[in-house]
């Protein structure tokens, strides 16, 4: 999930279309466990297919990315690889939600609460090895590039902005202002009406582009404290201070001026209990951030869309509709010409 960095930063609303001739590095497990959590039926069931294996991710990646090759935007996946040993405790703590809302779903359904029922699906989505590899493939027969990382991939996707190999990083989490991207591009693939949980209210949902050079300055500190104010409040990576979030956190860095002073005033006052984890590995934690693990990447090709290769893993293989389908391809089969180019083109 990241920090939440709440209203601290600056966020500007864009279109679309303002994206429009740039390439986006999309981080891809951030990306499909949305397409998991929020592609359902009523009562929270993920799409799928005759043999009831799961496919809302397939949904997802296909007609949510069309919308945004269809406005001329060049996307590339970012996969995650192997998590870093300090974020086995989140991870562990991910699975035991998930197992207990798992409960209160099937609860739920019993009771006829068809709305609780939806609510609780959404925090049991799981991203299986074998639906990484449908993504891939997808992608593949889409004609869009993909990267695997060798750790974080919001890292790699940061890293690949700051080394202006793509204009953007593409993450729901603020994590990605962590790890040094430039620019961070927020609810590209759930621009539109969105229902709030346990609430017939309906918001608007618009792409929003974070400048972090402008973030770090209205802020009044630089980068490396603000990964500081993330350490105090907790990360993937470690536990944080109780009763520190983003504004108290950001005070207390810049008037303390690092973290190893900000815990000194910490552990003067009662009231704050520092965890042990904070103690002995925030030094280790600052280098994930701020020299994460990454690969270099060269040479990023978009090509033309194999459409009987998608037909066949979609339709043939997951029994989607062929005509609804074939409609999102379209918005792909366009793509490359509104670019001067039928076959391919690169960065």
């Amino acid at each position: 999930m990241g920090i939440d960095l709440g209203n601290t930063i600056e966020k500007k609303q864009i279109s679309l279309s303002y994206l429009s001739g740039r390439s986006i590095a999309i981080d891809a497990n951030n990306a499909l466990y949305q397409f998991l959590s929020i592609i359902r039926q009523p009562d929270g069931t993920p799409l799928k297919d005759s043999k009831d294996r799961i496919t809302s991710h397939l949904a997802g990646l296909l007609y949510r990315t069309s919308n945004l090759v269809e406005v001329g935007i060049r996307p590339v996946y970012v996969f995650d690889g192997a998590p870093h040993p300090l974020k086995i405790k989140t991870l562990k703590g991910r699975r035991a939600i998930k197992e207990k809302a798992t409960i209160e779903w099937k609860k739920a359904i019993e009771a006829g609460d068809l709305e609780l029922a939806r609510t609780k699906a959404q925090q049991t989505s799981r991203l299986s090895k074998e639906m990484r590899e449908e993504a891939k493939n997808l992608l593949d027969a889409l004609g869009l590039p993909w990267v695997q990382a060798p750790s974080e991939g919001e890292a790699q996707a940061s890293w690949m902005a700051s080394q202006h190999e793509v204009y953007a990083c593409a993450s729901q989490d603020f994590d990605s202002l962590l790890f040094g991207s430039p620019l961070l591009a927020r609810n590209l693939a759930i621009t539109g009406k969105r229902k709030l949980p346990r609430k017939k209210v309906w918001i608007d949902v618009r792409p929003e582009l974070i400048d972090l050079e402008r973030t770090l300055k209205s802020l009044g500190i630089n980068r490396e404290q603000l990964v500081d104010v993330a350490i105090l409040m907790g990360t993937d990576f470690n536990e944080g201070v109780k009763g520190i979030g983003p504004k108290s956190g950001v005070k207390l860095i810049k008037q303390a001026g690092s973290l190893e002073k900000a815990l000194e005033e910490l552990s003067k006052e009662k009231k704050f209990s520092i965890p042990e984890e904070i103690t002995s590995n925030y030094p280790q934690v600052r280098g994930i951030f701020l020299n994460p693990e990454v690969t270099g990447v060269k040479n990023l090709v978009w090509k033309k869309v194999n459409k009987e290769k998608v037909e066949k893993l979609l339709c043939d293989e997951h029994q989607f509709s062929l005509s609804r389908v074939d409609n999102a391809l379209k918005k792909y089969e366009g793509f490359g010409k509104r670019l001067g180019q039928a076959d391919l083109f690169e960065f």
